[in-house]
């Protein structure tokens, strides 16, 4: 009989203990707790509007969304200057004086039951324009369009793809009125934490959720058998089916590239294996064949590989398999602990679990795989379930203030972060959504 190492009771005691605290809210607020001090300043001008108040201040958005990615330092409106809501109202000097590098400015117009939302982006030392367009909205669909704005004016002042129209799922839990247990809700909400609609309610817990690549449903853990399963569900129709009940532990589903299959860890044949499900053939094939625990897998970006948390080394450090040839490589050398690890999405890094060899905190780190080089990117006390936004730039992750248990994200180069807490209680477990259009 092959004897458990302490990190295979850490394991199977953690998926059962993991939450804690008082009453949770689905909501998620913002609270910016490191910045950069080298953000372009940005002046983003109250869209002009002449109708009754509307439900959403899409000015307002597009400022909250691009000071969170902590590129830009939006002027507080108090310090505006003018209200242009066009470019024959604009003075660059007098912006220019402001110091401030990019102006954004926008106007609305009902057109029907509809509303047409105008908006431009200047250079304000070069006095060009660098973004203009119109898109059609209903009040209901305020906020989305205005992070698919937001969304076109970063792309179009960095280059980069924006993430505001992506979402998050994450678990809270509720402690039960005069029981010493807890009521289990995973939530679905904008990257934001706004608009969070809960799609599952359990006495028992929920963990590792996981979006398929086209962003429509979700794999996660339910416990509400008395025992882990895994199931999938689809987030339009809320209609669900179990894709495993195995003897032992059924955990950490992951979507491959293409959605065809799903990584999982299972003890059906003895320890915790690695394993793929092919959804198409209904087919299970074993990954991994050690005594030790292997589990957490997460795929390549290009599918050729998977990366996993094994003991085989003593303690827990991150493996890659090769899924043709079968060849699996360590990966991590540094610290006694690296677990939970998520590729970037161009595949060059991977983000991790991680504490030093001398013990400590449990950080948030980033593996460069060409060069071995780790980097600290978070130093809270206990910082966990790290997870990748779809163009690299923010990590979303689960950290502890104080008692509670909050949502941290972090951008990947470390200089910026900021906490997505409920109003009360507990929230774990999250995972960034790919695109969404």
């Amino acid at each position: 009989m092959v004897k458990r190492t302490p990190f295979a009771l850490v394991l199977l005691v953690f998926c059962v203990t993991l939450f804690w605290g008082m009453a949770a809210q689905a909501n998620l607020t913002i609270r910016i707790t490191q910045g950069n001090d080298q953000a372009a300043p940005i002046a983003v001008i109250p869209f002009a509007w002449q109708g009754a108040r509307l439900p959403e201040d899409v000015a307002r958005i597009i400022s909250d969304n691009l000071e969170r990615t902590g590129l830009f330092n939006p002027i507080p409106r108090e310090n505006l200057i003018s209200l242009p809501s066009q470019r024959s109202e604009v003075v660059f000097r007098d912006w220019q004086r402001l110091q401030a590098q990019y102006l954004i400015l926008g106007r609305m117009a009902s057109e029907g039951e509809r509303l047409r939302i105008t908006y431009e982006v200047f250079d304000v030392q070069a006095g060009e324009r660098l973004l203009g367009e119109s898109v059609m909205a209903t009040q209901a669909d305020l906020r989305t369009r205005a992070h698919f704005i937001s969304d076109r004016i970063y792309q179009s002042l960095t280059g980069q793809r924006g993430v505001f129209s992506t979402r998050i799922a994450y678990v809270t839990a509720e402690p039960l009125a005069g029981r010493a247990e807890y009521r289990y809700r995973l939530h679905v909400a904008d990257a934001d934490g706004q608009r969070a609609r809960t799609i599952l309610t359990s006495e028992q817990p929920i963990l590792s959720p996981d979006w398929s690549p086209d962003g429509r449903r979700l794999a996660y853990v339910s416990f509400e058998q008395g025992r882990p399963a895994i199931f999938v569900q689809e987030l339009a129709t809320g209609s669900r089916f179990q894709l495993t009940n195995f003897r032992g532990l059924n955990g950490s589903p992951a979507w491959s590239p293409d959605g065809q299959r799903i990584a999982m860890t299972l003890s059906r044949d003895s320890s915790p294996e690695i394993y793929i499900y092919d959804l198409e053939q209904r087919r299970l094939t074993r990954v991994t064949h050690h005594y030790a625990i292997d589990t957490e897998p997460a795929w390549s970006p290009d599918g050729k590989n998977l990366i996993f948390t094994s003991s085989r080394s003593g303690g827990p450090q991150l493996y890659q398999v090769d899924l043709e040839s079968g060849q699996i490589a360590r990966l991590t050398f540094e610290g006694n602990y690296n677990a939970r690890g998520r590729y970037s999405p161009d595949g060059s890094e991977v983000f991790m679990v991680h504490r030093a060899e001398g013990g400590g905190l449990f950080s948030i780190a980033a593996l460069h795989l060409e060069t071995g080089r780790l980097r600290i990117l978070t130093t809270s006390p206990l910082d966990e379930s790290p997870s990748v936004a779809p163009n690299g730039s923010m990590v979303i992750y689960a950290l502890t203030q104080g008692t509670q248990g909050v949502l941290g994200v972090v951008s990947t180069d470390g200089r910026i972060q900021y906490e997505l807490p409920a109003a009360r209680g507990d929230v774990r477990e999250p995972a960034w959504s790919p695109y969404l259009n």
